[in-house]
């Protein structure tokens, strides 16, 4: 038998109002009857007759109960006539539910300055935790200082590896193409000038300065502290730290301490890296482009180079890898326990040691123009 439309008729009369329901109440016919639910008022009590009610489904009675309770019939008092047995249980089990199945209220959306102040607060936690963080492996390191038995070198070989060794091809990749840009740069504005030496100059200066410690901060912060991020958070998700921490054994010294100081010795050696292959990179292009000999672009380097901006740039190093270090730990450690979260933690964590690393420069530069070096 075909379904016919739902649609519904009300009788008043002395004793009451019935409510005639026909067809199939579904909630994939409903919005054939909605406009006639939605226009109904009633007063007093109310019979629902369902004799020529073909199908009802558990939405389509829920509607039906809303509609008539905003029409002003109470659910509890609504009495059932000639409802097969299938459509009464479905009736009944729905109006027991009714009160469990109102729609939540929508918040209102916050103003803008309530959401300025939340992302205020939610910085200033954040930042809360990073320093809390940095002060437990400082403390860590003091711990691993004052006995030295609690360092566990294998771990800190094994990080070395990963952040270090295994860094240093894309590292001299990134550098090297690095240094053939800025002298490229360099060179086409230095040529209308006849200034070609002084391209020398810009690249040894801004390399071993500036370029190489911020490149390779920011490769090691989006492979080396994301790295750390997602291992610790998975060994979170998995329980692992709690197993750690149940042999008896504390987390810091067994899983953040040999990361810290490996990045931190590794730091400085791939700015050294990138340092040289920056130059070498300049080198490709000045021949070439400049007309400048190897011989003559080494000459000019060991004039122009001051050894001070090579160890400001060094010295840059172990202080971005603390950070770096300090952040994909912690973000690690302090996931929670689902996968989603992890993948954010890692996206996290690489967002913050950018920024990190560049108000870290801006900071170096600010002081190091100070002292006057």
């Amino acid at each position: 038998m075909n379904a016919e439309p739902c649609s519904c008729h009300l009788t008043a009369s002395a004793s009451g109002a019935t409510l005639a329901l026909t067809g199939a109440w579904r909630i994939s016919t409903l919005s054939e009857g909605w406009r006639e639910l939605s226009a109904l008022r009633i007063h007093g009590p109310l019979v629902i007759d369902g004799s020529a009610l073909q199908s009802l489904d558990s939405a389509a009675a829920l509607s039906l109960l809303r509609a008539l309770s905003a029409a002003g019939v109470d659910p509890g008092t609504i009495a059932l006539n000639a409802f097969g047995e299938r459509h009464r249980r479905i009736f009944d089990d729905v109006r027991r539910r009714l009160g469990s199945t109102e729609p939540v209220a929508r918040r209102a959306k916050p103003r803008w300055l309530a959401e300025v102040g939340q992302k205020t607060v939610d910085l200033g936690s954040v930042l809360s935790g990073h320093l809390n963080f940095l002060g437990a492996t400082l403390s860590a390191f003091g711990e691993a200082a004052l006995q030295p038995r609690r360092l566990r070198l294998k771990e800190l070989t094994t990080q070395f590896e990963q952040v270090c060794l295994n860094a240093v091809p894309v590292v001299t990749l990134v550098t090297l193409l690095i240094g053939v840009t800025i002298a490229y740069l360099l060179g086409l504005q230095a040529e209308k000038y006849g200034a070609n030496i002084f391209v020398v100059d810009g690249v040894g200066i801004g390399m071993t300065r500036e370029f190489a410690p911020i490149i390779v901060a920011t490769i090691i912060a989006g492979r080396s502290g994301a790295a750390f991020t997602a291992q610790l958070g998975a060994m979170r998700l998995t329980e692992e730290i709690d197993a750690i921490r149940t042999l008896g054994l504390p987390p810091m010294q067994v899983l953040v301490v040999p990361r810290v100081l490996a990045l931190m010795l590794a730091l400085p050696l791939l700015v050294f890296v990138g340092d040289v292959m920056g130059i070498i990179g300049a080198m490709l292009v000045a021949e070439p482009m400049l007309g400048l000999t190897p011989t003559t672009f080494l000459e000019r380097l060991r004039e122009a180079l001051d050894i001070t901006h090579f160890w400001v740039g060094l010295g840059k190093a172990p202080v971005f890898a603390l950070f770096i270090a300090v952040i994909g730990c912690r973000m690690g450690m302090s996931v929670e326990r689902d996968t989603r979260a992890v993948g954010l933690a890692t996206t996290s964590t690489v967002v913050q040691s950018i920024v990190a690393v560049i108000l870290l420069d801006a900071a170096f530069a600010v002081l190091f123009q100070e002292l006057g070096w």
